[in-house]
Parts: C-alpha cells; sequence; structure tokens
C-alpha cells in the first residue's frame, strides 16, 4: 500500500470518528427534547393539521420553539406574514451560530454546507461551542442525530395526540425549560453572563405578566444587551 492510500484511509477514518463522537456527544440533549417533540407532534395534531402536515413541519421547519410559536398563532389566525415576521426574528440567534461556524465551514462545497446550515439547532451550537469542535463530521453526526432523534420524537407526539385522551393536560411544556437550562448553563463562564441570564429571566418574568408582546425576544436581547456593557465597563477599569 502506497503512502497517498495510507492517507486517504486514515483521512476517511477520522471522518468516522468525528462522526460517532458528534452522535454520541448530543445523545443527552437528544433524550432530553423527548417531552418537546411529542409536544410539538401532538400541538400540530390539535391545531388541525392533517398527519402528513403534521410530520412534514417536524421534518422541513425542524426548529421546536418556531413549531410551537406559529402553531398558536395559526390557531388564533394570525396571517402568514405575522407568522413570518414572528419565526424569523425568534431564530435569528441562527445567524449568530452560522457567523461563529463560519471560519470552519466556509471553505467546504456547499453539498457541505447546506445540509449543515439544515442541522444547525441550538443544541447543536451548544454542543460544538463546548466541546470545541467545529469539524465539518462531527457537526454532521451531532446534527443528523438530534434530527432523526427530533422527527421520531414528533412522530410519537403525533400518534399519541390520536390516542390519548387530554395529552395536554401531562404539561410536557416543561421540557422547554429543561432543555434551555441544559444548553445554557455550561456557556455561564463568569459573573457577567450570569447577570445577563438572570436579567433575561426576571425581565422575561415581567414582560409576560404585562402581557407584552414578543417578551420572549425582548428579554433576550436585554440581556445580552446587559452582559456585553458589563464585559465593556470591566476592560475600561
Amino acid at each position: 500500500m502506497d503512502l497517498s492510500q495510507q492517507q486517504l484511509r486514515a483521512r476517511a477514518y477520522n471522518k468516522s470518528q468525528d462522526f460517532i463522537q458528534g452522535a454520541i456527544d448530543i445523545v443527552p440533549l437528544s433524550i432530553a427534547v423527548l417531552p418537546w417533540g411529542i409536544l410539538a407532534g401532538s400541538v400540530a395534531i390539535d391545531a388541525g393539521l392533517s398527519i402528513p402536515q403534521a410530520v412534514a413541519m417536524s421534518a422541513v421547519v425542524f426548529a421546536g420553539a418556531a413549531q410551537l410559536v406559529s402553531l398558536g398563532m395559526w390557531s388564533a389566525d394570525a396571517t402568514v406574514l405575522t407568522i413570518a415576521i414572528t419565526v424569523f426574528f425568534l431564530t435569528s440567534q441562527h445567524f449568530i451560530y452560522a457567523l461563529t461556524l463560519r471560519k470552519d465551514i466556509s471553505v467546504l462545497a456547499s453539498y457541505y454546507r447546506i445540509p449543515l446550515g439544515f442541522l444547525l439547532t441550538d443544541e447543536l451550537f451548544a454542543v460544538a461551542m463546548t466541546k470545541q469542535l467545529h469539524r465539518p463530521y462531527y457537526l454532521l453526526g451531532a446534527g443528523l442525530c438530534f434530527y432523526l432523534a427530533w422527527v421520531l420524537f414528533s412522530l410519537l407526539g403525533i400518534y399519541l395526540a390520536s390516542t390519548v385522551p387530554n395529552l395536554s393536560s401531562l404539561h410536557l411544556d416543561f421540557s422547554i425549560v429543561a432543555v434551555l437550562v441544559a444548553i445554557i448553563v455550561p456557556f455561564i463562564k463568569n459573573w457577567r453572563s450570569l447577570i445577563g441570564v438572570i436579567t433575561t429571566i426576571l425581565s422575561s418574568l415581567c414582560l409576560t405578566a404585562l402581557h407584552v408582546e414578543a417578551s420572549i425576544l425582548l428579554s433576550g436581547m436585554l440581556g445580552m444587551f446587559v452582559a456585553v456593557c458589563l464585559e465593556r465597563w470591566e476592560q475600561k477599569t
């Protein structure tokens, strides 16, 4: 075997290792999203979507918060434009994720970048940043594992919506908080980010109590603003 063949085999082995490692690393978050996926599937059926439409929503949209918010707005007879604008801002953090990973991903061909862009979620970004692994096949393994888990759990929710009475009474929405906590906690590495998170939580509670629209979005922006201001203040002192 010549040197070039050995290099090709070593490269293929490294890609397989990265793919498997990514899938393994995201398993805890994939399991944690089980109630959330069930909730998304069942809410889609309750909102009046047919089974194929509900399946397509989880498989194509692939965004838990956006799915739940858009379904709620659809049930409330919101216009398509209003839903589109809300979902755009609700998922705008993905632009930041993409910019963070751009250095490692932009060198790839489009048939790599497009699937990775589709699979990029809060959970995938959290795993990549926590492990400090931005290699394409690592991201692909983690993203694909989470995607399959989300679709399967959504299918389970679609099935349960037609077989289990009063599924909404089980309060599966607690999983949204659980998953977000699991994502956020590893990123709290200093007092500035901690205050930013606390600011977001408190402002979200206050704005929600005051029935302010887009309270979650506004609270997130306020928390980030406070954290950035504190960091700049610390740099000047």
